[in-house]
């Protein structure tokens, strides 16, 4: 058997059978599922057993410990040469394994000693609510994340993510899978896969649909927690934090200082205006147009960014209703992972505190 899929679970009945129900369809059939529930109160079981007779599927129930911890033991388990990790709210075309397929032969043909981990990109389903589609958007754009998360345009080398990851089993085995780390596991194995001697290759035809968060709450809470996951990554993988990992710290910064600047403007502008009433001095012109310029120079920033993000995404979309959402997707997206990473960068750096003891949450016993 060439494949064996992994998915770990917690709680998604609903999302586990969409994914089989994709995978049911697939244009090539040598694969294996491996689903692996993680401790859940809302078991899939049920989903699994209507589709063991069509798919070669394998059920295990565990203990929860973390979706890193669930991968491992659905690796140990699997019978494929290859394994893919999935998590369980992606659904697949029906050509995703034909292509990844495709493009790991012409790799091996290239590179056969180096090509032996890969990942895909991500995309918005049709059916996606139009603050699932501007998630996306905001996840996956160059405008926003430099194109690190599966595009072809892109600032930064190429790591695949646990959503659609591939790699040898051997070689899976071999690194120790993922670790405890409850956010930025995936990213720690890709480092550990480069560092062993192999290039991660990105598979831009192996796509998937992934739904990601449904509201803008808990998107922040995500990306904040991978803000405070790019410290500690930093931490353990020196030298791997890039320029393109600080564009959202900056530009959190910037929208603090374009706020502070428009705060500033609009209270010496309405102090103008109250003297001038009030009869309390002469009109102060030069009071008033300073606060006028502070204004100014906090707002035009903002407006133009979320102009380009409104436009560009109502293009890609083909929606004004999503390219409208996407800017406040944005704008969670960078500042949620900017404050995160300023917090991390804090408590690890200033502070001096060690992983476990900053943010015992991001890891499972």
């Amino acid at each position: 058997m060439k494949y064996s899929i992994i998915v770990p679970v917690y709680n998604r009945p609903d999302e586990v059978d969409e994914l089989l129900g994709s995978l049911c369809s697939q244009t090539l059939k040598d694969f294996e599922v491996v689903i692996v529930e993680d401790g859940s109160q809302k078991p899939c079981k049920d989903v699994c057993d209507k589709y063991a007779s069509i798919l070669d599927l394998h059920y295990y129930y565990k203990d929860n410990s973390g979706p890193g911890q669930s991968r491992n033991y659905g690796v140990e388990r699997a019978q494929g040469e290859y394994v893919i990790i999935l998590d369980s709210d992606v659904v697949l075309p029906e050509n995703y394994l034909e292509a990844t397929d495709a493009s790991l032969t012409s790799a091996i043909s290239h590179q056969p000693s180096v090509v032996v981990a890969w990942g895909g990109p991500d995309a918005a389903h049709p059916a996606f609510t139009p603050v699932q589609k501007a998630i996306s958007y905001s996840m996956t754009s160059f405008f926003t994340t430099g194109g690190i998360r599966g595009g072809k345009t892109k600032l930064d080398k190429f790591y695949p993510r646990s959503f659609n990851m591939g790699i040898r089993r051997d070689i899976y085995l071999q690194l120790g899978g993922f670790s405890k780390m409850r956010f930025g596991e995936d990213i720690d194995f890709s480092y550990r896969i480069v560092e062993a001697g192999f290039r991660p290759r990105l598979f831009p035809d192996a796509w998937v649909w992934h739904k990601r968060r449904t509201d803008f709450r808990k998107f922040f809470r995500q990306v904040y927690n991978s803000g405070i996951a790019r410290i500690n990554l930093e931490k353990r993988h020196p030298g791997t934090m890039k320029l393109v990992h600080l564009l959202p710290t900056v530009f959190t910064l910037g929208v603090i200082a374009c706020l502070l600047s428009f705060v500033t403007g609009a209270a010496l502008f309405a102090e103008g205006e109250w003297l001038d009433y009030n009869g309390l001095r002469p009109t102060d012109d030069m009071h008033q147009g300073v606060g006028f310029v502070l204004c100014i120079m906090g707002l035009i920033p903002l407006l133009l960014y979320s102009g380009l993000i409104f436009i560009d995404s109502s293009i890609r979309n083909r929606s004004l209703w999503v390219g409208l959402l996407s800017v406040p997707a944005a704008f969670t997206q960078l500042t949620g992972y900017g404050l995160g990473f300023i917090e991390a960068w804090w408590k690890r750096s200033v502070l001096g505190k060690d992983e476990f003891t900053a943010f015992e949450k991001n890891f499972y016993k």
